[in-house]
């Protein structure tokens, strides 16, 4: 049964939910997470330490997301009614404009991360198709822009269909990790392996090692979210939080494996200095060339993998805040196969025009990779804030002993899952912040337009004017601070 609220942009004769169970939700997080970066994690670690920093990283990246995926869990079960949550946690915990913020700085971040995806595919292809050279030539622009509109009409067909070929998709390309891993285990070499115990020959102290290699984690887990985002669908709410957790401990599982086997094959300096996808040239150091070939078909399938489950969730969250008034009701458009059409379009429309621009420009092609990470963290932030706000004021908890006890544990995810993302925001950092509000500060536009629809104020009182301010102002700052350098050269 669908908890979802109606509105006045649902008319009576809208079409039913589909329902996705645990395994089609947890495919969307497993999608999501698993895409490009999983092939160059030998690379970038070897880069910065060896087998015990990585296994530290992996650790304190692991348990701080891993926080983060149980406050998803935790939300999901004490807040169901709550559609889209990276949306409607911020919305609901901390006002309509915060999450509006929050809904287009995630539909943002899908949109500009997409196009990345299809310029490593055309890059990848260009090693047997010259004509698509590094992606950047017009036939790799060509092929980017039917992948993006292909895309577009698979999604655009229905939920369920997208859904399944997402299963399909998320098994094949786990299947040439998988192989990865335990061919690197049936050729590791304890003397190859031991040598890369604490780094390459230039490692420096195991502090060092660690800070540097957190780099590389940092955004590695983008995506947990993904079931949270698509709770509309899920058959019973309890599936969103089993499926979060369940997702995220299989991507740690992988990522981890992926990067720890590696350096039973070549001594981390060689892995470090392998070309990218590092991941090809280590299983072709193992069996020969048809491994690089099997990393590459692989990556391919993955990219393919991540980005239709960030379409689908791009377009789900929009909808979303559409369907509650706080995006132009025209987004909230709904097929006959409970498909939203319209969020849909102009997610594919806003990923065309950051293809152009990335196409005349690598420089601004290279800094929007940085600025999706930014723009998808602040939502995040908001969700783990969320949590711990209800759990200090105690909303919706009893009094007995075993609520007690669950207050308390949640009490403690919510603050470590904030802190979490907190540091995840510093290692992105204050210059990137205010760069993003460059995006964030002229949409508050949408949100005057969705407020004058529904007949809301445009301010609802003294916290959203100091919200606006502090937006604007971080982007006058970034303005004049890019401006300033770019005289400078």
């Amino acid at each position: 049964m669908s908890t979802t609220r109606p509105t006045a942009a649902q008319s009576p004769g809208r079409p039913p939910t589909v329902h996705l169970g645990v395994g089609s939700l947890t495919a969307v997080v497993v999608g999501s997470m698993v895409g490009a970066g999983v092939f160059s994690l030998p690379g970038q670690f070897a880069a910065n330490t060896g087998v015990v920093g990585a296994l530290i990283a992996w650790t304190i990246a692991g348990t701080g997301m891993l926080m983060l995926a149980f406050a998803f869990q935790a939300l999901a079960n004490r807040k169901p009614h709550l559609d889209a949550g990276v949306y409607s946690y911020a919305k609901t915990g901390f006002g309509d404009l915060l999450g509006f913020f929050s809904a287009f700085g995630y539909w943002a971040s899908a949109c500009v991360g997409n196009v990345t995806y299809w310029v490593l595919i055309m890059s990848t292809l260009g090693a047997w198709l010259p004509a698509l050279g590094d992606g950047d030539t017009v036939v790799a622009m060509l092929g980017a822009t039917a992948g993006l509109w292909v895309t577009f009409l698979l999604v655009r067909r229905g939920v369920r269909e997208a859904a399944a070929v997402n299963r399909i998709v998320t098994v094949a390309k786990l299947v040439p990790i998988v192989v990865f891993i335990v061919i690197s285990l049936t050729v590791l070499d304890p003397e190859v392996f031991a040598a890369n115990l604490l780094g390459g020959v230039d490692a420096g102290p195991l502090f060092d090692q660690v800070r540097g290699t957190m780099l590389v984690t940092v955004f590695a887990f983008l995506g947990v979210e993904g079931a949270s985002v698509y709770s509309r669908h899920a058959r019973r709410r309890a599936d969103v939080g089993r499926a979060t957790v369940l997702g995220f401990l299989s991507v740690l599982a992988v990522f981890a494996s992926v990067t720890i086997v590696s350096y039973g094959v070549l001594p981390a300096d060689e892995i470090a200095a392998l070309r990218e996808p590092s991941m090809a040239g280590v299983l072709e150091a193992a069996v020969g060339e048809w491994g690089a070939v099997l990393v590459s078909i692989a990556l391919i399938v993955a990219v393919l993998g991540a980005y239709l489950a960030w379409t689908l969730m791009a377009a789900e969250v929009v909808f979303t805040a559409a369907r509650d008034g706080d995006f132009p009701r025209v987004f909230a458009t709904m097929s006959s196969r409970d498909v939203p059409t319209t969020a849909l379009l102009w997610s594919t429309i806003f990923a065309q025009l950051v293809l152009a621009v990335s196409f005349f420009s690598a420089d601004a092609f290279g800094f929007a990779l940085d600025l999706t990470s930014a723009l998808a963290l602040v939502p995040l932030l908001f969700a783990a804030g969320f949590l711990l706000k209800i759990a200090v004021r105690r909303d919706g908890y009893g009094t007995d002993a075993a609520a007690r006890r669950s207050r308390t544990a949640e009490l403690v995810i919510g603050a470590l899952a904030t802190a979490y993302v907190i540091f995840l925001l510093l290692g992105a950092g204050l210059e990137l912040l205010l760069i993003s509000l460059i995006v964030q500060a002229p949409a508050t536009l949408l949100y005057f337009i969705a407020r004058r629809e529904n007949g809301r104020p445009l301010i609802s009182g003294a916290a959203d004017v100091v919200v606006l301010a502090v937006a604007f102002a971080g982007a006058v700052v970034a303005i004049v601070g890019l401006t300033a350098g770019w005289l400078a050269i």
